[in-house]
């Protein structure tokens, strides 16, 4: 043999170590960095204690039943520039509500939440104008009259930029 000739490539078992290390190593490393992303963002929290919302779901229940009988529908409408809420009866008779109040809320994450109180506009319709990003948003909306709770309805909508 010359010395110019070259040995043939073997595989060993240092290069058999080094592709396990480098393999394992790469779904380690996934696995810390899709961990971190999912602890970093949204809490996934709901309520804050289960047990205390689970002993409220009956009179809640009861409670939805009660204003649902009612007849009151509600109607939203979002644009960018603010929300329009109209109150109604059947027969397109206006609800007068002393107080209204929307929350919107991201489904996913916190730091955009805010909340905003409608002023009446007459004929049912309370309106507040305010800059609302476009996107997704769930908007609970609460209307109350002599402190009792008269509309309380959660809608997802979809707030486009145009």
């Amino acid at each position: 043999m010359s010395a110019d000739a070259k040995k043939p490539f073997t595989f060993t078992g240092w290069h058999m170590v080094a592709v396990m290390v480098s393999f394992f190593g790469v779904i380690i490393a996934v696995n810390f960095t899709m961990a971190y992303l999912a602890t970093s963002s949204w809490s996934g929290l709901v309520v804050k204690n289960t047990y205390v919302a689970s002993q409220e779901f009956n009179g809640k229940t009861a409670a939805i039943r009660e204003m649902l009988s009612t007849g009151i529908v509600g109607e939203t409408k979002v644009t960018v520039s603010g929300i329009r809420y109209r109150l109604m009866l059947p027969g397109n008779v206006p609800v007068v509500a002393d107080s209204v109040l929307a929350h919107f809320k991201r489904p996913v994450g916190v730091e955009h939440d805010f909340e905003l109180a409608l002023t009446p506009a007459g004929d049912g319709l309370y309106i507040a104008d305010r800059d609302i990003q476009p996107g997704n948003w769930i908007v609970e909306i609460m209307a109350k009259t002599d402190g009792r709770t008269i509309m309380h309805e959660a809608n997802r909508i979809t707030v486009s930029g145009e």
